[in-house]
């Protein structure tokens, strides 16, 4: 049986370009069609989104007043551990897991 390779490619797309050290790009080069300037448009979504990254930067993760409260309980021996609430919840958040793990 013969193959006959009479399918072109859609235009625009070129064949495997040769790069320095004879390796194809990652990414395919796009032209730019005489162009010298690039143009970037930025919806207001995106926008809204870069704002808000901004925002929770700033957003402290971890209260480092209530850390330090700890780490003075437990220095002078006050810090005391409820064994059966830590049990209780290390048992609900491995239910949770698996819960979440058969989705």
């Amino acid at each position: 049986m013969k193959i006959n390779n009479s399918v072109g490619r859609p235009p625009g797309v070129s064949g495997p370009q040769e790069v320095a050290g004879g390796k194809t790009p990652s990414q395919p080069q796009v032209s730019t069609g005489g162009r010298t300037g690039d143009r970037v448009d930025i919806t207001s979504l995106s926008s809204q989104l870069q704002a808000l990254e901004s925002k929770l930067s700033d957003v402290n993760v971890v209260d480092s007043a209530r850390v330090d409260a700890i780490k003075q309980a437990i220095s002078e021996g006050r810090f005391n551990v409820n064994s059966e609430v830590v049990a209780d919840r290390l048992i609900a958040s491995v239910k949770e897991y698996l819960l979440n793990q058969k989705n």
